[in-house]
């Protein structure tokens, strides 16, 4: 009961929070449509997010896709974390691709045995896509009732996500510095480069943060 319990909790309060996708989605300017879209096939928060903020601010689709994809590698190590768990094959090997995200693998190896951990992916991956994605359709029905999202300052609603996910993660002097020189240098870049283009340039920060440990 503890695994279900613990799945759904996560899967519905992170599902929620698809609705502030769905806004922040058509706040720049794209359609129910494509917003949802990108919910069903993307499905993965912070990168869904940079796709409409880099776009919504002018930037190019391939900044879009960069920086997205960027944002994205973390799902690929927590892949190779949870392969030997799994085991899968297959259309099954697909399905996992897809619903390997931060909460799915945090359910999963929170559990104290492995049936547990395979029952918390599974369980806590599909939850998460169904809301997420139910509740991205509401947020962009709700925001296109609006009219114009800006007037009701759903333009805001990106870097405000960003933060919500950054926060929780600040945990030591080591992150919050890095956080602090990743703001400086893409605000700096800023007015020099197209839209999109700093927030890459901050991975540059990474190999200096990681060379000097």
């Amino acid at each position: 009961m503890s695994v279900k319990r613990d799945s759904f909790s996560v899967s519905f309060t992170v599902g929620l929070y698809g609705s502030a996708f769905g806004a922040a989605g058509i706040a720049s300017h794209f359609s129910v449509l494509q917003t949802c879209l990108l919910s069903l096939l993307l499905f993965s928060g912070a990168s869904q997010f940079a796709v409409v903020g880099v776009i919504g601010a002018g930037g190019s689709a391939l900044s879009a896709i960069a920086t997205s994809s960027l944002l994205g590698t973390r799902n690929a190590l927590y892949g190779l974390r949870l392969a030997p768990l799994l085991k899968l094959k297959g259309l099954k090997k697909i399905a996992g691709a897809q619903i390997t995200i931060d909460e799915s693998t945090g359910v999963a190896l929170s559990q104290n045995n492995e049936s547990d951990q395979i029952k918390g992916f599974w369980y806590t991956g599909i939850g998460v896509y169904i809301f997420w994605n139910f509740f991205t359709l509401m947020g962009a029905l709700g925001a296109k009732a609006m009219g114009n999202p800006s007037a009701w300052g759903l333009d805001a609603a990106v870097p405000a996500a960003f933060l919500g996910l950054l926060w929780p993660r600040l945990t030591n002097f080591k992150t919050r510095a890095i956080a602090i020189a990743a703001t400086a240098l893409s605000l700096a870049l800023t007015p020099f480069l197209p839209a999109g283009v700093p927030i890459i340039s901050c991975a540059l920060l990474a190999i200096f943060f990681g060379w000097c440990k």
